[in-house]
C-alpha cells in the first residue's frame, strides 16, 4: 500500500508545483511577501545613493522609484543627508517621495537634465508653461503620487529663471495629467522659473507646504486643475506666488475648479500674490479662499483677470489681510484671446469678498473693476466688510476713462482718476459695511463708476480729500445708490453724476 501511495504523492506534488509556476495559485508565503513589498518603504541608500552632497544620486533615486512602482507602490525614503541630483528624477505611479528631517534633494549645474520636449502649441503661452520635461522631477499621466515629510528640495541656485538651454532645468516639480497628488510638509527652494507646476491634474492635496522662490520666480502654478485642497501653505515668491491658470500647453481647453485655500501666507516681490491668470483659456468655477495673509505684491494682492476667453465665476474670498500690495484688488476682463480654441471675450461674475483688509502702496493703481462693453461687463460682485487704505498723495485730475494697453498688469490701465475704487463696465456691484481711506491727502474722488448699472453702496465710509470735487462720481450708470454712507468725519458723502446717470435705491 505504501509503495502505491508514494508515486501518487509525488505526482500530486509535481502537479501543485506546475500550477504555481503557471500562476494559477500563489503559495501563501509568496503572497504575504508581495503584500509586504507593495506597502513597503524603499530607502534610496539601499539603491546606491550616497547622500553626501557630492555624488550624483539621480540613478539610485530612479532605481528606488522603479522598485516601488514595480512592487505595486510604496514610499521612497530619503534619510537625513544631501542628495545631489544632476539629472531628471522620473516619478512613477503609486510612489511617494518621503523626505526625512535633515534631508535635501539638491539640484546641480551642468546639462544633465532632460531636454525640453517639442510642443506644437507653445505659441499660446510662455516657454516655461509649454515644456515640462526640463525639470528636476517630472511625471506625466501618473496616479497616487506624493511628496511628503519635512525635508527640502532645493534647486541650489542652478535652475534657470528664463528659457533653459538643452540639459538645463527651469523648475523643481513638473507634473502633467496626474490624479491624486499629495504635496505636504516639505520645503521647495530656489526653483528657477517655477518651484512647482502642475497642469491637467485632478485631486491635489497640500498641507504645510513651504516654498521660497523669492530670489527666483514663481511659487506654485496650478494650471487646468480640479479638486484642489491647500492648507497652511507658506509661499514667498519673486514672481506670482499662487496663481491659478488655464493655458493651451496640453493642446485643449480644460476645466478648472472646486478649489479651497485656507490658513496660508503669501508674498510676491514683483508680481501677484493670489491670482487668476494671466493664462485663462478654460473656465474657472467654485473657489474658496479663506484666512490668508498677504505681505507684499508689486502687482495685485488679489488679482483676477480673464484674458483669453475664460468664464470665471463662483469665487469667494473671506478673512483676507493684505499689506504692501500695489493694487489690493483687481478684476479685469481683457481681450488678448491667446488660446488655441479661437476664444471670444470672457466673463467674470458671482464673486464675493468678505472681511478683507488691505494696505496699498501705489497711488496710481487703485483697486479696480474693469470689464468690457455689453455682455462682457463684470457682474454680480459683492464686497462686505472690505476696508482698504491706499497711499493717496495725488492732486486733482481729469475724470475721463484712462487708457488700457491691453495687458493684465494693474499698471496697464495707468493712473486711475479715483484714489479708491475705479469701476468701469460693470453691473450689479455692491459694497456693504466697507470703506476706503488714504494715508496722504488726495484730490481725486474716493469712487468713480463709469458705464454700467446697479452700483450700490450701503454703510460705506470714504475719506474726503481736501481738494476733491466729490466723494463719489457716477458716469453713465443706470441705477446707482449710496445710502447710510458718510466720510470719516461723519458727514454725508458728496455724490456727483454725469452722462445721464440715474439713482435707484432698492430696499
Amino acid at each position: 500500500m505504501k509503495t502505491t501511495l508514494r508515486p501518487l504523492a509525488r505526482a500530486l506534488a509535481a502537479l501543485i508545483g506546475l500550477v504555481a509556476v503557471l500562476g494559477l495559485v500563489q503559495p501563501p508565503v509568496l503572497a504575504a511577501t508581495a503584500r509586504t513589498t507593495a506597502a513597503g518603504t524603499f530607502n534610496v541608500k539601499d539603491y546606491g545613493a550616497k547622500g553626501d552632497g557630492d555624488a550624483n544620486d539621480t540613478s539610485a533615486i530612479n532605481k528606488a522609484i522603479t522598485a516601488a512602482n514595480d512592487a505595486g507602490g510604496g514610499t521612497v525614503r530619503f534619510p537625513s543627508g544631501t542628495y545631489k541630483s544632476s539629472n531628471t528624477i522620473r516619478m512613477k505611479s503609486n510612489v511617494t517621495l518621503q523626505l526625512d528631517s535633515g534631508s535635501t534633494i539638491k539640484g546641480a549645474s551642468g546639462s544633465g537634465y532632460d531636454k525640453a520636449e517639442s510642443n506644437s502649441n507653445d505659441k499660446y503661452q510662455d516657454y516655461g508653461h509649454s515644456h515640462f520635461h526640463d525639470a528636476m522631477i517630472y511625471g506625466d499621466k501618473l496616479t497616487n503620487i506624493g511628496f511628503t515629510g519635512s525635508g527640502t528640495i532645493d534647486g541650489g541656485g542652478h535652475l534657470i529663471t528664463g528659457n533653459p538651454d538643452s540639459g538645463q532645468a527651469d523648475k523643481i516639480i513638473s507634473l502633467t495629467r496626474c490624479t491624486n497628488l499629495t504635496l505636504s510638509g516639505i520645503t521647495l527652494r530656489r526653483g528657477g522659473h517655477f518651484a512647482a507646476l502642475v497642469n491637467g491634474c485632478d485631486h491635489v492635496t497640500s498641507d504645510h507646504l513651504t516654498i521660497d522662490t523669492a530670489s527666483d520666480r514663481d511659487g506654485w502654478n496650478i494650471i487646468s486643475t480640479t479638486n484642489v485642497a491647500i492648507s497652511n501653505a507658506n509661499i514667498a515668491a519673486n514672481d506670482d506666488a499662487l496663481p491659478f491658470k488655464s493655458d493651451y500647453a496640453l493642446g485643449t481647453k480644460l476645466p478648472n475648479g472646486h478649489v479651497t485655500v485656507t490658513d496660508s501666507k503669501l508674498s510676491a516681490k514683483c508680481c501677484n500674490a493670489l491670482m487668476f491668470g494671466s493664462e485663462t483659456c478654460g473656465d474657472f468655477t467654485d473657489y474658496r479662499f479663506s484666512h490668508i495673509t498677504i505681505t507684499g505684491a508689486e502687482k495685485s494682492g488679489l488679482g483676477m483677470v480673464s484674458m483669453d476667453g475664460a468664464n470665471i465665476s463662483d469665487v469667494h474670498y473671506s478673512d483676507i489681510t493684505m499689506s504692501g500690495v500695489h493694487s489690493p484688488i483687481m478684476l479685469k476682463v481683457g481681450t488678448r484671446k491667446r488660446c488655441g480654441n479661437s476664444p471670444g471675450v470672457g466673463h467674470i461674475s458671482a464673486i464675493t469678498f468678505d472681511n478683507v483688509t488691505g494696505t496699498g502702496v501705489s497711488p496710481s493703481f487703485s483697486p479696480t473693476i474693469w470689464g468690457q462693453s455689453g455682455g462682457n461687463q463684470i457682474s454680480n460682485v459683492t464686497f462686505t466688510n472690505v476696508n482698504l487704505t491706499v497711499p493717496g498723495g495725488n492732486g486733482t485730475m481729469g475724470t475721463g476713462v484712462p487708457s488700457d494697453s491691453g495687458d493684465y498688469n494693474p499698471k496697464s490701465i495707468g493712473t486711475r482718476p479715483a484714489y479708491g475704487w475705479y469701476i468701469h463696465n460693470a453691473n450689479n456691484i455692491k459694497f456693504v459695511n466697507s470703506s476706503v481711506r488714504f494715508s496722504k491727502d488726495d484730490g481725486r474722488p474716493a469712487v468713480i463708476a463709469n458705464t454700467g448699472s446697479a452700483i450700490s453702496f450701503d454703510h460705506f465710509t470714504a475719506q474726503r480729500g481736501g481738494d476733491s470735487p466729490s466723494d463719489m462720481l457716477f458716469q453713465s450708470i443706470d441705477g446707482y445708490c449710496a445710502t447710510n454712507s458718510a466720510n470719516t468725519s461723519g458727514e454725508s458723502l458728496r455724490v456727483a453724476t454725469s452722462g445721464g446717470s440715474t439713482r435707484s435705491c432698492r430696499s
